[in-house]
């Protein structure tokens, strides 16, 4: 059985909850030092209580390069990693700030789950424009306006009890059970198209536009058949596992069994191009975190998880400096630096640090620092990082590993952040590996955007140490089990539990590791479904707004067919049909009209521009300039190379395309 089984079946050895501390097969460490990653540590505990942890004692373990990993079924690393970071809050000495998660009243979680999801208008406490949010929830699927109208009546109930003064309404106001036909009177067509909506996700609606994600199995082109290893991004995650659930029990048995063999997950090719974090506007993603929070919350609905954000109360925190100092700070302070950073310079250079070193050294990342040297170069880099003049000669490579380490634990909040380390946590719980994935995918979209960049950067070092594997003895396995107590230590030192829970978490924990570096490529992509949801928002919304302009014109005694006939002839701009006309302001060629065929791709539309280029321009290549969709039904969006413009341009046939640079 592999080690990515549920925990019920993983074999855990060589721990107990209780009693002294006591190394795993003798000293872990090399060079006879003591075996710790830093004297300083930091946590973010719920409670001032940890748990005590004992290990049996082993003959010395070998580590020698005739072993090529640990066995499968042994969670080793993960206990030896556990005792090193314990041991180096044991010999810190300055105290610390800590987070203290707070208990959240009767009703708050969901109040502020309907403040994230853009939809506190529903009970009363914002000034927001109550037609946007019908326009936002008429794209709704069954299983997320299912997820909304659990919250609005536990709200609801939470405010009656309350005796609030002010109108609560009634959740059947807004989710409306009867049907009733699509003409209404004026002021009730957005309440309407949310009807209509839900007949659509019920299967109502077979006549249901290109645009909507709906129950169906996507139709997916002959010559790229469906693989049983595909991620099926087209529709909504909680409507499969609706669908699943439905169908049969013994499917989700048969599939959580084939789960267990870790598959090859992928992304299916998709015609009108894959969409990435980054690829969308301000303003589109603005749009998608409201989105991705409601279908993740269906999606522990559905497959009954709870699911619980949590609320950090604001500590003081340093603001400056390198270790314990927020991820924000950091970044303002690095962009003072160097404009335009993403990812913390010192989390930078120490990566690069390490890799100097060689990614082939054996145990990296596994074989700890020495406590009384990781403790003085914290001190040497606080005073001289930024300064310019620390000697990174001096640090040796598996000092700069255990310092990565610690940078991350000291984060005043966690890098998978406060708010979603529970859900992150319960991505364990769920049936299969697919709907892991699911929800891994919704919770890196969810994420600060600071926390989501280092968390990358984090992710893809990790992959260029596993694959250097072969020298190194550091598998996926291994390096999952060694940083999966970094990132989630809080869970494992704040809270009293069984032993039977310290195990499941062990294992839970390694296996959403595992996860987030295997397929990180794959979660950092936005779901089709979702796209087209923003897509269906922006239309809603350009109806709605093209109403009101048009009734305002109408009052000014413009002529109204005049009118129609400028913005026909301005969108249409004298360009024949079945052909695009491409803008190019910063090259040589700034225009050219294009003819569409089934063939036709982004990267060939690229490649024609940059064909003709002379010059220092002629140096330009495929990756460094991008053709970008813009307007339409759609902010802005970077297409890959691989999107076929005939099938994008049917999708969005107002929008404009322009080739340009992609911003930092």
């Amino acid at each position: 059985m592999s080690w990515l089984s549920s925990s019920q079946g993983v074999v855990l050895t060589a721990y107990h909850p209780s009693g002294k501390d006591q190394a795993v097969g003798g000293s872990p460490a090399k060079g006879g030092e003591e075996a710790t990653s830093s004297g300083r540590y930091g946590q973010y505990t719920m409670n001032q209580e940890s748990t005590t942890t004992k290990v049996i004692e082993k003959p010395p373990f070998d580590r020698s390069s005739s072993q090529d990993s640990l066995d499968e079924l042994s969670m080793e690393d993960y206990w030896i990693e556990l005792e090193n970071i314990k041991r180096s809050s044991e010999n810190r000495q300055e105290a610390q700030e800590v987070v203290v998660v707070k208990e959240p009243d009767e009703g708050e979680l969901e109040e502020e789950w309907l403040k994230e999801a853009g939809l506190s208008n529903l009970f009363g406490e914002s000034a927001g424009d109550p037609q946007e949010s019908m326009v936002f929830l008429s794209t709704l699927t069954r299983t997320q306006a299912a997820a909304v109208q659990k919250r609005v009546e536990m709200v609801s109930q939470t405010l009656r009890k309350r005796n609030k003064q002010h109108q609560i309404p009634d959740v059947r106001d807004i989710f409306a059970q009867q049907r009733e036909s699509k003409e209404t009177a004026p002021g009730g067509t957005e309440l309407q198209s949310l009807r209509t909506n839900e007949n659509k996700y019920q299967g109502r609606d077979d006549q249901a536009s290109n645009l909507v994600v709906g129950e169906k199995k996507p139709i997916l082109p002959e010559e790229t058949p469906a693989s049983e290893t595909d991620i099926n991004l087209e529709v909504s995650f909680a409507e499969q596992a609706l669908n699943q659930k439905e169908s049969s029990k013994e499917k989700i048995q048969k599939s959580k069994g084939n789960d267990a063999t870790s598959p090859n997950f992928r992304v299916p090719k998709d015609k009108t191009g894959t969409t990435r974090i980054g690829d969308l506007a301000p303003q589109d993603m603005k749009k998608v975190c409201p989105l991705a929070l409601i279908e993740l919350t269906a999606l522990y609905d559905v497959l009954g998880i709870e699911l619980k954000q949590q609320k950090a109360v604001k500590s003081k925190t340093r603001d400056s400096g390198l270790f314990c100092v927020p991820l924000t700070v950091l970044l303002e302070q690095d962009q003072r630096k160097i404009p335009g950073t993403r990812i913390p310079l010192i989390f930078q250079k120490l990566i690069s640090r390490i890799e100097e070193g060689g990614l082939e050294t054996e145990g990296l990342l596994r074989i700890p620092g020495a406590a009384t040297r990781i403790k003085n170069l914290c001190q040497e880099l606080e005073a001289k990082f930024y300064e310019g003049t620390f000697n990174w000669e001096s640090v040796k490579q598996h000092d700069a590993a255990s310092l990565l380490k610690l940078f991350i634990r000291e984060l005043p909040q966690p890098l998978l952040s406060v708010q979603y380390l529970k859900a992150f946590q319960a991505v364990q719980n769920l049936p299969t590996k697919n709907q892991q994935l699911q929800a891994l995918n919704l919770l890196v979209i969810l994420l600060p955007d600071a926390n989501r960049d280092t968390l990358k950067a984090l992710l893809e070092f990790l992959q260029r140490v596993i694959d250097n594997k072969e020298k190194n003895k550091m598998t996926v396995m291994n390096v999952a089990m060694v940083m999966a107590p970094n990132l989630f230590m809080c869970h494992a030192l704040g809270l009293k539990s069984s032993e039977q829970r310290e195990f499941a978490m062990a294992a839970g924990t390694a296996n959403t590791m595992h996860l987030l570096i295997s397929y990180q490529k794959l979660l950092w992509t936005i779901p089709k479904f979702i796209v087209n949801q923003v897509r269906e928002q922006n239309s809603g919304n350009h109806r709605k707004d093209k109403r009101a302009m048009k009734k305002l014109l109408k009052k000014m005694a413009y002529d109204r067919e005049k009118y129609e006939k400028q913005d026909k002839s301005a969108n249409d701009a004298d360009v024949p049909q079945g052909v695009i006309r491409v803008q190019a302001p910063h090259l040589s060629k700034v225009s050219m009209a294009i003819q569409l065929t089934e063939e036709l791709r982004a990267s060939d539309v690229l490649a024609r521009f940059l064909s003709q280029e002379s010059g220092v321009a002629q140096t330009l290549k495929i990756g460094e300039v991008f053709l970008y969709e813009i307007g339409g039904n759609i902010g802005e969006r970077c297409l890959d190379d691989d999107t076929y413009m005939k099938d994008l341009y049917q999708l969005n046939p107002n929008a404009e395309w322009v080739i340009k640079s992609k911003p930092l």
